[in-house]
């Protein structure tokens, strides 16, 4: 069925004045954002410098010097925010014209948390070689790309052969933001109950974008071990089905060897990490570990519900804001693109994501409770934290040019 369209205006006497108010649509009429002028147009003085023929000069100077782009534009200010609309939010594939609303939506998040402006680009295709192609011929107009909401596995392919092809930040916040976020309400939830990365065990579910990045993510940052769970179990070399993306996953994951259901990586598990939707029957968290930590990030309907988690858990975390420990990529993805803007880093490395996740953790070091393992989404220190922790990584690993 199509999704009813209310007069956002209904209340207002205007024409539609017998449908329900509806703020949604009432907020998105017209758009969420608008470009405007950083310099004065109040006269032909103004003019003259801003445009012709004062603009002739700077454009010569870029000519003759390219890097001064990065000195006199908005370059190295604004990143691209690409999607092709097929995997928007948990309404899947939607197309680029109904994905608009997200992406502006995310360029208003670069700019309130980040002080990043950010401009939404919606492509007509899906063909992950023609994604590559039209960002590469868009790039000289951006300082960074965050890809968003393309499905997998076709977001690995992109990211990676523009990674190769720019020297720019290519970031995929479905996959790095939320590994980012994740690690750093880990290394917290650890820290609260006296254990280190090395000693947990985590099972995921969900092998998508975010599962295949936060499986790595975490492995990379020392976590003991971690199993992936699709829809048909557990991803292990002993399975015939595998893409080339979860193979490779295999080879990494699941020291263990377990095979069979996610209920049975579960059995005395540390961690459960969601990321897939679905539910996770009650006596599979009952299985788990003592201590454990249930991060169930689902929207708007966790693999686990809280009141469950909080039977067995010790730390428990959602997607939502309207429950403690929300794990919100908001955290993470304005303040890695500050920082690697601010020293323009030719892109974002393990080094810098780790950081980031730190720097996260760090804010509320002093406030650790099993309710605050990680930071609210409007908490003002966290974006000026990460940045200048990325920025100083960007620095140690020899990717930032100023």
């Amino acid at each position: 069925m199509a999704a009813e369209i209310v007069n956002p205006r209904s209340e207002s006497g205007t024409e539609g004045a017998q449908e329900p108010f509806d703020p949604a649509f009432a907020l998105h009429r017209g758009g969420k954002m608008a470009i405007s002028a950083t310099v004065p147009l109040r006269d032909k003085d103004d003019l003259s410098l801003a445009y012709t023929p004062g603009v002739a000069k700077v454009c010569t100077a870029i000519a003759e010097q390219p890097e001064l782009v990065h000195d006199y534009t908005w370059k190295s200010q604004v990143v691209a925010v690409v999607t092709d609309g097929t995997a928007v939010l948990g309404l899947g594939d939607i197309g680029p014209e109904a994905s608009l609303p997200v992406m502006e939506g995310k360029a208003i998040l670069f700019k309130q948390f980040g002080g990043v402006d950010a401009v939404p680009i919606a492509l007509a295709t899906t063909d992950a070689d023609e994604i590559v192609e039209t960002v590469v011929r868009l790039a000289p107009s951006f300082g960074g790309v965050n890809l968003e909401d393309i499905s997998a596995p076709r977001c690995f392919e992109i990211e990676r052969k523009l990674q190769e092809r720019l020297d720019i930040p290519v970031f995929h916040d479905d996959q790095h933001g939320t590994a980012v976020v994740t690690l750093a309400a880990l290394r917290n939830a650890a820290k609260l109950t006296g254990r280190t990365l090395g000693d947990l065990r985590g099972v995921i579910s969900g092998a998508g974008a975010a599962g295949v990045a936060i499986a790595k993510f975490l492995l990379g940052a020392g976590l003991g071990d971690v199993a992936v769970a699709d829809r048909k179990g557990i991803v292990s070399l002993d399975r015939d089905d595998l893409t080339p993306v979860k193979r490779e996953l295999a080879e990494i994951t699941n020291k263990a060897g377990l095979s069979g259901s996610l209920e049975t990586a579960l059995a005395g598990a540390d961690v459960f990490i969601g990321v897939s939707g679905g539910t996770v029957p009650e006596a599979a968290v009952a299985s788990m570990a003592p201590n454990a930590f249930v991060f169930a990030m689902a929207n708007p309907n966790p693999e686990v519900h809280p009141d469950v988690a909080h039977k067995y858990a010790a730390v428990v975390a959602t997607g939502r804001s309207d429950y403690p420990n929300q794990i919100n990529n908001v955290l993470a993805f304005p303040g890695i693109f500050a920082g690697a803007l601010q020293v323009r880093a030719s892109r974002i490395t393990e080094g810098m994501k780790i950081a980031a996740a730190n720097a996260i953790a760090d804010v509320v070091a002093d406030e650790l409770s099993a309710a605050c393992v990680i930071p609210s989404p409007f908490d003002e220190r966290v974006a000026p934290s990460v940045a200048a922790a990325v920025a100083a990584a960007a620095r140690a690993e020899g990717v930032a040019r100023r």
